[in-house]
């Protein structure tokens, strides 16, 4: 996949990833490179890890303050850089029918956006579209509710969402917008083999100008008793009915 040369991030704005997931996929992601790793040395030693990344064994205390608050560092943190960006154009050539894309419209909590990225993985989407200006960058927060999917699942940056979504549907992609204010629900919006699912960011939902640039717009059939879902669990209940539509 050709990816766009991105300028190395400056030492001190450089990401740390936590966690044995996170840690474990980014370590085997050929196209993710780690500067530093700290460790305990029980935990360095559940990993094969490469002698050319310089390695300082820690304990646990020494890790905390590396990290956030109290992010459970599990023993390992790395410092990385940040992933080179993907051209949309890469993905939606030759994508596969029955895998379905996510575009994000100012989703900009990295919980959400990590947990995204950890459903998109589980049902093989074909990747995730945002707005680079409106969306989280790569973090140690977001790569831990991922849980290793940040590395596997392709995540399209762009600068404007509307002609991202004109070019998604060039491409043979039906794009369905989630809203709780559509009267269709998203089983009779589904149809086309090839998906989009777009969805908009939590209180303020999709803007207008995201909406337009929809085929169909869609609700998921909740019940009264809720107003709505968090982004995250919508975006997993959609891909599931994606994927398993007749």
């Amino acid at each position: 996949m050709r990816r766009k040369a991105r300028q190395a991030s400056r030492p001190d704005n450089r990401p740390r990833f936590w966690g044995r997931h996170a840690v474990a996929a980014a370590l085997a992601n050929p196209e993710r490179v780690v500067k530093r790793i700290w460790a305990t040395r029980e935990a360095a030693a559940e990993f094969d890890l490469d002698p050319s990344i310089p390695l300082t064994f820690a304990d646990a205390a020494d890790l905390g303050r590396l990290v956030p608050g109290d992010a459970p560092h599990q023993g390992i943190v790395i410092e990385i850089e940040k992933l080179p960006d993907i051209w949309l154009g890469d993905i939606l050539d030759g994508a596969e029918e029955g895998r379905p894309l996510l575009v994000l419209d100012q989703v900009t909590d990295p919980h959400n956006v990590g947990a995204i990225l950890r459903s998109a993985a589980a049902f093989d989407a074909l990747g995730i579209v945002t707005q680079d200006r409106h969306a989280p960058p790569e973090s140690g927060a977001l790569a831990k509710a991922a849980s290793g999917a940040l590395e596997t699942v392709p995540w399209v940056r762009v600068v404007n969402l509307a002609r991202a979504l004109e070019e998604i549907a060039e491409a043979g992609f039906w794009r369905v917008g989630l809203t709780g204010d559509a009267t269709t629900t998203l089983a009779e919006a589904l149809g086309p083999p090839k998906v989009a699912l777009v969805l908009g960011a939590e209180g303020e939902g999709m803007r207008h100008n995201t909406q337009s640039h929809c085929d169909a717009l869609a609700r998921l059939p909740i019940s009264e008793r809720m107003e709505s879902l968090n982004v995250s669990n919508a975006a997993a209940i959609a891909l599931y009915a994606a994927v398993t539509a007749k």
